[in-house]
This record gives C-alpha cells, sequence and structure tokens, in this order.
C-alpha cells in the first residue's frame, strides 16, 4: 500500500533508545507494585513466585518477536490497526484501531493518572488525587502538543529517573532490608505448584503487568530505521522490563514477611518501610509517582498514532490525520486527553478497563496469528526481519493468550461480552462509514460518446 511505503521510506526522527525508552515506559505502572500481595496468597514458595515473573517476561518476548516481523514487513505507525488491516482485512483493522482510538489508551491514561494522585498524597498528604492526576494529563499532553523533540526529551528524563530509582530500591533492598526466611532455590515441591491453578491465574495478572511490550509499533513511522531499530526497541525494552520485574518482587519477598504481603495492595509501601524504615513510604511513593508520569507521557504520545493513521485510511476521520507545525497529530492527541478527562471525572475507567481486557488479548492474539498465515499464504514477502524461534515462540504467546481469553470469559463473562459488543460497534462503523464515503465521494465524470 501506499501508506505503508511511504512509512518506510520517511526519515524518522525518533531513535531506537527513545523507542527502547517508550516500550520500558508503557511496561512499568501499577502492576508490578501491587499483584505480589493478591499471588502470595496462593502461592508461598519464592522460586514458583520468581519463575512467575520469568515465565511472564519470556511471553511478552516471544510477542515481540513476531511483532517485529510484521512491522519489518508493514513499516507504518499504528500496531494492531496496521498489522491486522494488511494480514487480514481492513474492517479488522478498523476494529482493532477503534479500541486503541477511543478507550484502548484513554482508560489505562486515566488510570495511571489516578494512581499518581494517590501515590503522591504519600510525599504531599492532603493533595487532591483527581487534580494531581488531570494535571499530569495535561502536562503531558502539552509537552507532546509541542513536537517529538520535545516530548522525547520529556519522555525520557522521566523514564531514566524511574530506572534510577527502582534500581536504586533493589540495591538497597538486597543491602540493608530485612532479611526474611524464604529461598529461591527450586524443590522438587515447586514442580506440582507450576502446574497448579493459581500459577496460571497468576500468570494473567502477571501479563496484564508486562503489556506495553509492542509499544513502539504504534509510532513507526517516526522511527529511524525502523527494521533495524524497531526489533531492537523491543528486545532490549522487554528484556530490561524482566529484570527489573524479577528483581523487585525478590527484594519484595526477601525484606518482608509474607503475611504482611498476602492480599496487600500496596506491597511496594509495606516493603518500603521494611528497607527504609518510616520515611520508606514517602520513598516509594515518589518512585511510582515517576514511574507513572513516564507511563503517561508513553500512551499520551503512542495512542493518538493509532487514531491519525486511521484518518488518513478513513474518510470520516480526516480531521484527525492533520499535523500540526510541530509534526503532531494534535486533534487526535487532544481527542485523547478529553477522553481520558471524561473518564477520570465520571470515574469509570476501572469498568472500561474490565471489558476491553479481552479485546485487547484478541487483537494481539490475532496479530501474531498473522505471522503464520503469512509464513503460509505469502512466503516470498520481503521479511527485513524474521521472529527468531519460530514456529514456538508464536505458539507459545498464542497458547497463553488463548488461556487468558478463555479466563475472562468465565471469570468475568459480562465484562467479555460488552468488550465484544465494543468490537461489533466498530465493525458497524467501519462499514457505516464506508457506506458514507461512497455517498459523499465526488463522481467521476461521464465521458460524452
Amino acid at each position: 500500500m501506499a501508506n505503508s511505503a511511504s512509512a518506510g521510506r520517511s526519515a524518522g526522527t525518533v531513535s531506537w533508545v527513545t523507542a527502547t525508552a517508550i516500550v520500558v515506559a508503557d511496561m512499568v505502572g501499577v502492576g508490578v507494585f501491587t499483584s505480589l500481595g493478591f499471588q502470595v496468597t496462593d502461592i508461598t514458595s519464592g522460586f514458583s513466585l520468581l519463575l512467575l515473573w520469568m515465565v511472564g517476561g519470556v511471553v511478552a518476548l516471544c510477542g515481540a518477536f513476531c511483532y517485529a516481523e510484521l512491522a519489518a514487513m508493514f513499516p507504518r505507525s499504528s500496531g494492531e490497526y496496521n498489522f491486522l488491516r494488511e494480514v487480514y482485512h481492513p474492517a479488522f483493522g478498523f476494529v482493532a484501531g477503534w479500541l486503541s482510538a477511543t478507550v484502548g489508551f484513554a482508560a489505562p491514561i486515566a488510570l495511571a493518572a489516578m494512581a499518581f494522585g494517590v501515590y503522591f498524597r504519600s510525599i504531599m498528604p492532603g493533595a487532591p488525587p483527581l487534580a494531581l492526576g488531570l494535571g499530569a494529563t495535561w502536562v503531558a499532553t502539552l509537552v507532546h502538543l509541542c513536537g517529538v523533540r520535545l516530548g522525547g526529551t520529556y519522555h525520557n528524563v522521566w523514564t531514566a529517573l524511574k530506572l534510577g530509582l527502582i534500581l536504586a530500591f533493589i540495591v538497597a533492598g538486597a543491602a540493608f532490608g530485612d532479611a526474611q526466611p524464604i529461598t529461591f532455590a527450586p524443590h522438587a515441591a515447586d514442580l506440582a505448584v507450576v502446574a497448579g491453578a493459581p500459577f496460571a491465574v497468576g500468570l494473567v495478572f502477571v501479563m496484564y503487568s508486562y503489556s506495553g511490550w509492542n509499544a513502539a509499533t504504534y509510532i513507526l513511522g517516526e522511527l529511524q530505521q525502523p527494521a533495524r531499530n524497531l526489533p531492537r526497541a523491543l528486545f532490549l525494552g522487554t528484556a530490561i522490563v524482566i529484570v527489573l520485574y524479577v528483581g523487585l518482587n525478590a527484594v519484595f519477598l526477601a525484606t518482608t514477611p509474607m503475611a504482611e504481603l498476602a492480599g496487600q495492595l500496596d506491597i511496594a509501601i509495606v516493603a518500603g518501610r521494611h528497607v527504609f524504615g518510616e520515611l520508606g513510604g514517602r520513598i516509594v511513593g515518589a518512585l511510582i509517582c515517576l514511574g507513572l508520569v513516564s507511563s503517561i507521557s508513553a500512551m499520551t504520545w503512542i495512542g493518538p498514532r493509532v487514531t491519525m493513521t486511521m484518518g488518513e485510511d478513513v474518510l470520516m476521520l480526516r480531521a484527525f490525520s492533520h499535523k500540526s507545525r510541530q509534526g503532531v497529530p494534535a486533534f487526535a492527541i487532544i481527542f485523547q486527553l478529553l477522553i481520558s478527562n471524561l473518564l477520570l471525572l465520571t470515574r469509570s475507567f476501572e469498568a472500561v478497563l474490565d471489558f476491553i481486557q479481552f479485546s485487547i488479548t484478541f487483537s494481539s492474539f490475532f496479530a501474531v496469528l498473522g505471522v503464520i498465515k503469512m509464513r503460509i499464504t505469502r512466503p516470498k514477502l520481503p521479511r527485513p526481519y524474521r521472529a527468531w524461534g519460530y514456529p514456538v515462540t508464536p505458539l507459545v504467546f498464542l497458547a497463553v493468550s488463548l488461556f487468558m481469553m478463555y479466563y475472562l470469559v468465565v471469570s468475568r463473562p459480562l465484562q467479555s461480552l460488552a468488550g465484544f459488543a465494543m468490537m461489533l460497534a466498530g465493525l458497524v462503523i467501519y462499514y457505516a462509514s464506508r457506506l458514507l464515503s461512497n455517498v459523499f465521494a465526488p463522481q467521476a465524470p461521464r465521458t460524452v460518446s
């Protein structure tokens, strides 16, 4: 397609370092600081708990390998919208793009913004969480409206601060934390734990914490040498997060009694007190706030690129394709800000997150399945990068994604049904837009014989 080709030839402005920072920032949010408290209620083996996070990282890497092959074949911004459009049908791509453009990024931004306000109170008691959350979204939006260069610098600084503080916390926990009677060496009993239902269910929530490993694909058209730098950003970003996640959870377990972690949502603050004393709550609160600022920045950057690309293809959305003098899709950025702020003000973002989880997993499942489909149906198509470990890596990702969708349907049937209805609504809008485009399209002049 012409758009894909032009995207592949255009000179990008985003380096692989910034793209890697986007992957890291989009992945490291609230999840890693809250999940362990629910995992230790059913799993008490240190080895099994860390293995859970390692397995989740391996699955994320398998997805990254596959997305890198698709991105190298179809070098255009917008992630699943572009992949599903090229591999299957424009309608399928529109459904994925519809989810991303409406709530797929706005709801996580709203959740991160509200969490930012809540954790900021550990630094400054009495601060209004809602106002702080709204302020965080507005600052990120204004920065990214000023252009890719300033937005990239802003994003890289916050991500570097986040990484530095997380590493400092891991080192401090290992050196000064209260040592607990726990071992991370494997035992024979761990085999039964790993094969049990709690491990499988825990993996679902771990995968939510790893979501964002595909973040750089949404700005593919702005990336320098995308065929080379996109795989590098996905792999390096995901690998960094695996190390951080395993290290953080090891420190949580090694410094804090498991009984104090069980069932707790704010496990990072609980562990922080065991590492730094009473000051630990404020220190960890600041760490999480830094992480959330960079997460909000990443989603503010990449989400509007989906809407922008859809605007290039769909007549009804053409306004979103326009770029400002600074070279950014200003209308799309402001549109996403308004949706995220609406979700914040109505406190409906948690409900939205519940029903989009199924849809997001559904889209990534078919994107990875597309790697296998294209290998079979179009084996001679140029592939500047080929997925490492094929066909094992896509099959691993597909198996885990299938289990996640099954778990969501069984445990949250109404939310999953709502997500499916959201996808159907996107399909209806796609065909309605096609019909209107045909009606209002300029007619070709009739020739007179």
